[in-house]
């Protein structure tokens, strides 16, 4: 049904553009990766929308667009991209009831799939967007940045209809000194049958079917001065669906999660109960951050800014009970071109998660307090749903290990107490040629209710470079050399080989 739909919808868009001149542009190209590891080496697979994760692969995609025009009262946007090609096998553990016993079963991604598929429409400072679009972090830099604790885009896009502002725009009566941000939106994640051929069906429980709610704000001050400040916060919440519980190869209760009208309003303020089995003390899996951003432009141009993202899961991390938790980072723009044009660095800490016991006033009687409860995070996992991922890839950061990584059909995320740092730097060694450098490390204590003996931990490396040659508009080469240590990804070594052609024409009369 979800096919159909996208495919309804690029055949709108083809048709509407046909009525009206409108430019297109768009993009083509080859990928091809080798890793002496099942799965590419960190860097390779994050943040690049949970394309490329497997080992080795050669695959094509091609994307056109068309960007919405701000200056018009009103105007519109479309895109599709899609992807093909080949990807080499891991093995997931499988129950076999006849047998009973867990075998490895050989899993891939699939063949053929529409990466994007979206239409927007925006009156004034307003937009509308449905289809499945890449999100955008509005407090952290996508090339630089170890990803935003919320919506990264590590993973793929999920369908769905969203509304929200056109960028930032000025707050009436303030003379341009405040600007407002935001979106909400509702999702369908297409990855059932990811989880169908992944999950273990021995242990635990496996969610599917859900939704996804998301809604961002933020305030930020006049960005023409030389200071500038943002604050705002995230939420998102998975909800619905069904969850199914297995006990030594046995399926041994089915819940089906509410998706009334009254459960889809309930996400939109964290904290209200559910008529759900499963969903009774809340309504749906809640996640999500405390942004803020201070930056100051020099009078030269350059920029510097630091911000930090607090990353809650309920009231007591909302109420910022979590300690030193959260993404803090330090960010330098050059205005020119150079050999240094970018650096980020970053520090992550989810160790405290709101420490170690869970208290509510219903633990103690005679207790006069009803109002509070803390203590004892999960960050991304839930007792009801499936880890914060799609197909495998953290919603999330990525710095926290996804479930992708789990071959035995483990749902969940192993590894949320982590801790560790991120450094990232671009520019260009000639105007034809530029280059990514990025280093991590991380060490991770498992979970709060499931912690590791002994600590694993990961140092990660990476390397890219660019080439776009003058003679040849619009051609690029790129390519990427990706290395892992430790006891966390296992030691790895990918490369990684991509052409792209991007160009433009008009379309219609």
């Amino acid at each position: 049904m979800k096919r159909l739909n996208i495919w309804c919808l690029l055949v709108c868009l083809t048709s509407f553009t046909m009525t009206a001149q409108v430019e297109i542009e768009y993009e083509t190209g080859v990928t091809t990766n080798v890793s002496s590891g099942k799965f590419a080496p960190y860097y390779i697979a994050s943040n690049r929308g949970g394309t490329i994760t497997q080992g080795n692969s050669g695959m094509a995609h091609g994307a056109f667009w068309h960007e919405l025009d701000t200056t018009k009262r009103f105007s519109y946007a479309f895109g599709a991209e899609l992807w093909t090609g080949y990807a080499s096998n891991v093995a997931y553990d499988r129950y076999e009831p006849e047998m009973e016993h867990l075998f490895p079963q050989n899993q891939h991604p699939a063949r053929f799939w529409v990466q994007q598929a979206y239409a927007q429409g925006k009156y004034r400072g307003v937009l509308a967007t449905i289809g499945a679009k890449e999100p955008s972090s509005a407090l952290v830099d996508k090339q630089l940045s170890s990803g935003d604790l919320i919506m990264s885009g590590n993973a793929r896009s999920p369908f769905g209809i969203e509304l929200g502002f056109v960028n930032f725009q000025d707050i009436p009566f303030t003379k341009g000194w405040l600007q407002i941000e935001g979106k909400v939106g509702y999702y369908k994640p297409a990855d059932g049958k990811w989880l169908n051929n992944h999950y273990n069906y021995y242990n635990y429980f496996v969610s599917a079917s859900y939704w996804l709610h998301y809604k961002q704000f933020a305030l930020r001050t006049n960005p023409d001065k030389p200071f500038s400040v943002s604050i705002g916060a995230q939420s998102a919440c998975q909800f619905a669906g069904s969850m199914a519980n297995y006990s030594n190869g046995k399926l041994t209760s089915t819940i089906k999660l509410a998706a009334d009208i009254k459960a889809f309003f309930r996400t939109i303020i964290a904290g209200s109960g559910g008529e759900s089995e499963g969903d009774k003390f809340v309504e749906g899996n809640h996640l999500g951050s405390w942004d803020i951003a201070l930056r100051y432009r020099f009078p030269s141009g350059h920029t510097l800014r630091g911000y930090h993202q607090r990353i809650w899961e309920d009231g007591s991390g909302i109420g910022m009970l979590n300690g030193f938790d959260g993404l803090w980072g330090i960010e330098y723009h050059s205005p020119h071109k150079g050999f240094i044009n970018g650096v980020v660095v970053e520090f992550i800490d989810l160790t405290n998660q709101s420490g170690p016991i869970h208290w509510a006033p219903d633990d103690f009687e005679g207790t006069h307090i009803t109002s509070k409860a803390t203590g004892s995070d999960d960050y991304y996992n839930n007792y009801t749903y499936n880890g914060y991922h799609i197909r495998g890839m953290s919603v999330g950061s990525p710095f926290v290990k996804s479930p992708l990584y789990n071959t035995d059909g483990y749902m969940r995320y192993t590894d949320n107490l982590v801790r560790g740092f991120h450094l990232a730097v671009n520019g260009n060694i000639i105007p034809t040629l530029s280059y990514r450098a990025m280093l991590s490390f991380r060490k991770t204590w498992g979970t709060p209710f499931l912690p590791r003996v002994e600590p694993l931990t990961d140092t990660s490396a990476f390397l890219e470079a660019i080439y776009s040659p003058i003679a040849a508009p619009g051609l690029s080469l790129t390519t990427q050399l990706g290395l892992d240590r430790g006891n966390l990804y296992g030691n790895n070594f990918g490369v990684l080989f991509s052409l792209s052609y991007h160009g433009n024409f008009t379309l219609g009369k």
